[in-house]
């Protein structure tokens, strides 16, 4: 048996930038960082005298002869890319799928990990996230960008770059503790609700989305300074330019609750991932918390601390293959 572990993300600046729509033609640009709850899939080779070939367990159980009578896309997709079959795999996570904290491309990379290592193959990070953006962009044409992949297979603080040609940088960002330990004090991670649906970013509002590009080298700048008030205005400013991008992006309920956490103190904040729902990422200095978390009665505040390590196989028993 193989298990792998996955952590979560949240990202801070330049969303949608990632898009290869977008950085293909300008270029993109993204902050972000892995926190401390997580991904969990098992796999193993399932014994031969069970009347089924595959077992898949996720928010269902799956009990198949066949790999291409599978349910789930992923699981589907993975077992046909990699050509493996008589396997069962357990799929937990800590946070709900689809909520805007990277939770498919967490899963695609823990899958793929734990799929390797059960055949034996330890693969590095940027193997990992090569092959789970295949998976999700190309095989399943899911509308993800580029980051997720990248920052749940490496782990840490990072400062991603998505050049015109393809080819990507993850540099680590060097903040010292104080400052990661300030960040994390005045960040609110709280979950406003099940996602609806949310577009793609719209290439229609260009300059909004140049703009975008650009936070998140200021935001490094600012992290580095302990400029909080600034990076807090920054969080906001963000969020005005991404609410351009498509209609879809925020909802009426998601407006009314950032407009009440403003009002009672927050700075800024946005909606993580593709917007539509999930969790709402609130920047508030610590003694206004107590009023923000009380004007968003209802929502759930989930506390979290930045993780540095990315996606990693936690237990690994050798066994043959029937």
């Amino acid at each position: 048996m193989v298990i792998s572990q996955v952590p979560f993300r949240v990202s801070l600046f330049g969303g949608g930038s990632d898009y290869p729509a977008w950085y293909r033609q300008h270029g993109g640009s993204c902050l972000a960082a892995t926190i401390d709850k997580y991904c969990h899939v098992s796999a193993r080779w399932l014994p031969p005298f069970f009347p089924h070939r595959n077992r898949v367990v996720w928010s269902k159980i799956e009990l198949v002869k066949d790999r291409s009578e599978i349910e789930h896309p992923a699981v589907r997709a993975a077992l046909e890319m990699l050509d493996l079959d008589g396997v069962e795999i357990h799929h937990d996570g800590d946070l709900p799928a689809r909520s805007g904290i990277g939770s498919s491309s967490a899963f695609a990379v823990g899958l793929l990990h734990a799929l390797y290592a059960l055949t034996g193959m330890m693969v590095g990070p940027e193997r990992l996230a090569t092959d789970a953006t295949h998976l999700e962009q190309d095989i399943l044409r899911e509308p993800v960008g580029n980051q997720d992949q990248l920052i749940c297979a490496l782990g840490g603080f990072r400062l991603l770059t998505f050049a015109r040609d393809g080819t990507w940088r993850a540099d680590p960002v060097t903040l010292g503790p104080e400052t990661v330990r300030g960040l994390e004090e005045r960040l609110l991670l709280v979950y406003t609700g099940p996602r609806h649906d949310a577009p793609m970013p719209s290439i229609a509002d260009e300059w909004a989305l140049h703009e975008i590009q650009q936070m998140p080298a200021l935001a490094v700048s600012l992290l580095d300074l302990g400029a909080w008030d600034e990076v807090g205005d920054l969080f906001h400013q963000a969020w005005v330019l991404k609410r351009r991008l498509a209609p879809g992006i925020t909802t009426p309920e998601v407006d009314a609750l950032y407009e009440a956490a403003r009002h009672a103190g927050a700075r800024g904040g946005k909606l993580l991932g593709a917007g539509g729902g999930g969790f709402l990422l609130l920047f508030c200095d610590p003694p206004k918390q107590g009023a923000v978390l009380r004007a968003l009665a209802g929502c759930v505040q989930v506390p979290f601390r930045f993780a540095s390590r990315g996606s990693e196989v936690v237990y690994f028993r050798p066994e043959a293959r029937p």
